[in-house]
């Protein structure tokens, strides 16, 4: 019998006998052989190369949990590839040439130590240890472009792991009981190795997707841009789209991200996890990490996330068969950079419950999202990945995220970070094991690892391990990583970038710009002919995607824009963001001195704010306004641009009367140039809101920035518009617009309400999953108040309405200025007409946190304020009892750890 023959009828008889896997499709034959198994590498060093925006390696980057050279270059050369390189540890990058714009660096510039193996060396951050393959393989596999299901890949397809015939937990309890201790903890890390000698393939959980599919460790773009996944939509950032106030946008955007991701995940170009959102809210001015959240509003937050995770999940119903998961981020307390590895926050009960957990509560508890990540700082003294009271008491018993699919991760490193700087175990084992015992599920970094040991220490269990990759593995099933999913898998490359992605990117750009100052200018008229452009973001292009982004289609600058409206058009960029040079000024002044009118577009970028960076001043950066001094006084029309996240303080060109017109533009995206010229000229009109309240530049020497308190007090004028106690350079929800409205109340609640009335008539909200099991609480409906919105101008506009809630004597002292309970958006009223603006208010909005943190309804006189300038009032009674409508978990007097522990005071 030949050896063909001999193969043939061993994988018959091998067939025969396996468990009943999923039904073959194609070509595919399972025959339960791992080829890989029998592959080893023999390797040449080739030195320490190093590795940027251009890669060195051409082929695929593997993510290893154990990566070290042997391990790396037994994956490439298996593939076929002759080169390997190792990376930041865990990442393995495989190639067949060593790109023209790397090169050889001294031994000293590669210093990681592998995690396979400490006594080799992984790299280093862009730097890598290169290795010849001296036998890649001859035969390698095909290169598949769409991912299979584990389940239709040899040798896995043999496991009773995916045996359909049994129910989905049994098939997990399967898998796990053929691991060993040291492979469990190998799949507990982001770059989880998957189980070579079982065929269970590697997965990297670590995709980020802000604002559009963005650059990550489990995300690959190709190239050349144009090519088949070389880029993805890139819309504003958050803070941007937060100033719309338009949460139909908001859905509209996170199906387009969460499809477009899907597309990069059915085509292993991405994992299926998404560590988006964060909604953390914006409290310090100073947060270098403001553009990447809408809003600085608790309720502003909880609306965001209640139209985005539906969106980027697929659906309100997306629980067990989810289009991605997404991540809400970061839980709980998290506003600041500097120390925020190991700083310790202890906010008062009653700024936990009523502001700082809100957003994750919605996102848990009412639109079923699928994934929490735990924060780097600590929480009364626990770090957050370490903190029963979070992650059990408050996140799974009272929010009810028990779901077997619904898992914790860490942020990076955070796990390490109990150990140092928090030094709140004595060492990284006893670390793994207080996180994993507190419920912390996956760990981004390496720290668990060492769960083997802590389980040989008894610190934890593998019991406890089996839980958390229960719950993984669960997650992975929702989206179809082991048996495929045919909603979602025929999703590809013509499903991103589409003609409808880009138009709303567009409008989301538009949307949310804030008219600031205008004296008349805006909209700019037609008979300008000559224009000067100045500025640092001027020509900004990769500036207007901020941070967490990926490669865009097309990037649009200002500048660009402006040469195809204007016939004339003259361009200087002055100065820098942040610089005392100013031999550019001359330059600037020159080209603005014969223009038309003056377009100055500066403000701030990602090197002022960013991940790890606060500001240490909400001043205009530099000398910005240095040269627009100078510019107002060519007698030219001036308007001055400001980009960025965090709000900068406008006095001295709100009080500088040859300043024309303010517009704050954010981080606007992939056509951010072509929004704003079209609002500057009148073709969009502009409408958005601040979202952060403008601060005076002493505020920061007014508060600290490491106090978490809200309310104000002898240290501190308060927090956020709802307690500040002083005058705003300009308040929360303020923005002009081109045109003048009227106002009417039409439907408005009645003077009275008993407070019994309310929680016994209530129902839940329509966005629950499951409602019918869910009992009256913040997010229940209350009213729907109506009001007449009639545009008295000559130009069609867009009108954001806003409703705020005040009182002064229901509830406890001291009462806040006011609070946001509802907004909505009008979309192009047209000049002359009035429209019915309707804003749906839930019970919450008229709940205040108690001492202890519950929402309690308080019996009192409110007022209701329809814009931020209260151009309408309402007053309205609560009568009866103080009655608490959503409580929060109350902390145990004390917590049983298996290691000695030192919280922080």
């Amino acid at each position: 019998m030949g050896r063909l023959s001999v193969r043939a009828s061993l994988a018959g008889a091998l067939l025969a006998i396996l468990p009943q896997t999923l039904a073959q499709n194609g070509s595919f034959v399972c025959t339960g052989i791992n080829a890989a198994n029998n592959y080893n590498a023999t390797t040449s060093y080739l030195g320490c190369w190093t590795d940027t925006a251009v890669r060195t390696l051409n082929g695929p980057q593997i993510n290893i949990a154990t990566n070290d050279p042997q391990v790396c270059a037994n994956a490439c050369g298996y593939r076929g590839y002759n080169i390997s390189g190792v990376e930041y540890t865990t990442q393995c990058f495989c190639g067949t040439f060593i790109s023209s714009a790397a090169s050889k660096l001294s031994e000293s510039s590669c210093t990681y130590p592998c995690p396979g193996n400490s006594s080799e060396v992984c790299g280093g951050t862009y730097v890598m240890n290169l290795y010849q393959i001296d036998n890649p393989n001859p035969n390698p596999p095909p290169i598949v472009s769409k991912r299979a299901p584990a389940c239709l890949t040899n040798p896995f397809c043999a496991n009773a792991a995916c045996d359909t015939s049994k129910s989905q937990g049994d098939r997990i309890a399967a898998l796990l009981s053929q691991m060993t201790v040291e492979e469990k903890a190998q799949n507990m890390v982001d770059a989880a190795n998957g189980v070579t000698r079982l065929g269970l393939p590697s997965y990297e959980w670590w995709q980020e997707a802000l604002h559009g599919v963005a650059s990550s460790p489990g995300v690959t773009f190709n190239s050349p841009n144009g090519s088949n996944f070389s880029y993805a939509t890139s819309f504003p950032t958050p803070i941007g789209l937060g100033a719309a106030f338009d949460d139909p946008l908001i859905y509209s955007i996170a199906a387009i991200v969460g499809k477009e991701a899907r597309a990069f995940a059915n085509y292993a170009q991405s994992g299926f996890d998404f560590w988006t959102p964060n909604i953390n809210t914006f409290l310090d001015p100073r947060w270098g990490r403001g553009l990447e959240v809408p809003t600085e509003d608790s309720f502003h937050a909880q609306s965001y996330v209640a139209n985005l995770i539906p969106g980027l999940q697929g659906g309100l119903e997306a629980l067990d068969n989810k289009q991605i998961i997404a991540t809400c981020k970061h839980y709980a307390v998290y506003d600041v950079e500097t120390n925020r590895n190991g700083q310790n926050y202890d906010p008062t009960e009653q700024d936990l419950g009523e502001y700082y957990l809100q957003a994750f509560k919605t996102c848990v508890r009412d639109v079923n999202v699928g994934s929490v990540m735990c924060s780097y700082n600590a929480v009364d003294g626990i770090p957050s990945c370490a903190s029963e009271y979070l992650l059990q008491d408050i996140l799974r018993d009272s929010y009810g995220f028990t779901e077997p699919y619904r898992y914790v991760t860490s942020d990076c490193d955070a796990v390490g970070n109990i150990y140092n700087p928090h030094n709140f175990t004595d060492s990284l084992t006893a670390a793994a094991a207080v996180a994993l015992n507190a419920g912390t599920d996956l760990d981004c970094g390496s720290t668990y690892l060492l769960l083997n040991a802590s389980v040989a220490n008894n610190w934890t269990t593998e019991a406890q391990m089996d839980i958390s990759l229960t719950r993984l593995y669960h997650a992975l099933f929702t989206v179809g990583y082991f048996d495929g999913q045919p909603q979602y898998d025929s999703l590809s490359w013509a499903d991103v970038g589409t003609p409808a992605a880009q138009s709303l990117a567009y409008q989301a750009a538009w949307e949310g710009m804030t008219l600031l100052k205008n004296d008349g200018l805006l909209p700019l008229s037609s008979s300008y002919g000559s224009v000067a452009m100045i500025g640092p973001w001027a020509n900004a292009t990769g500036q207007m995607q901020g941070n967490y982004q990926g490669i865009a289609p097309y990037l649009v600058s200002p500048l660009a824009a402006a040469q195809a409206q204007f016939s004339t058009v003259v361009y200087s960029s002055g100065t820098a963001i942040n610089t005392t040079n100013s031999t550019g000024f001359a330059a600037a002044l020159s080209a603005a001195s014969g223009a038309d009118v003056i377009i100055y577009a500066g403000g701030i970028d990602v090197s002022i704010e960013s991940e790890g960076h606060d500001r240490s001043t909400i001043e205009w950066p530099g000398n910005q306004l240095d040269l627009i001094a100078q510019l107002s006084q060519l007698g030219k029309p001036l308007v001055v641009i400001q980009f960025g996240g965090g709000q900068v303080d406008d006095s001295a060109l709100l009080s500088n009367s040859n300043v024309s017109a303010i517009v704050w533009g954010g981080y606007p995206g992939q056509d951010g140039g072509n929004a704003l010229i079209d609002v500057l000229v009148g073709k969009q009109s502009i409408a958005g809101r601040l979202t952060t309240t403008q601060y005076p530049a002493k505020y920061i020497d007014e508060v600290s920035l490491f106090d978490p308190n809200l309310r104000p007090s002898n240290s501190s004028p308060g927090r956020t518009y709802k307690w500040y106690n002083q005058q705003p350079v300009l308040p929360f929800g303020y923005g002009l617009h081109y045109t003048s409205f009227s106002y009417q109340w039409c439907s408005y609640p009645k003077d009275s309400y008993a407070i019994n009335s309310l929680i016994g008539g209530g129902s839940a909200p329509s966005y629950y999953g499951n409602s019918s099991s869910v009992s009256v609480n913040d997010a229940s409906p209350w009213i729907t108040v109506s009001v007449y919105v009639g545009n008295l101008g000559s130009r069609s506009s867009d009108y954001v309405g806003l409703v705020f809630l005040t009182t002064e004597n229901a509830g406890p002292a001291p009462y806040p200025n006011k609070w946001l309970v509802a907004y909505a958006r009008l979309h192009g009223l047209a000049a002359g007409a009035t429209q019915e603006l309707q804003l749906s208010i839930n019970l919450g909005a008229l709940a205040r946190a108690n001492s202890d943190g519950d929402l309690v309804i308080y019996p009192g006189d409110y007022q209701m304020l329809f814009d931020y300038d209260s151009c309408l009032t309402y007053n309205f009674t609560l009568t009866g009892e103080a009655t608490v409508l959503t409580p929060l978990a109350r902390q145990q007097a004390s917590y049983t750890y298996t290691v000695p522990v030192h919280p922080q005071a």
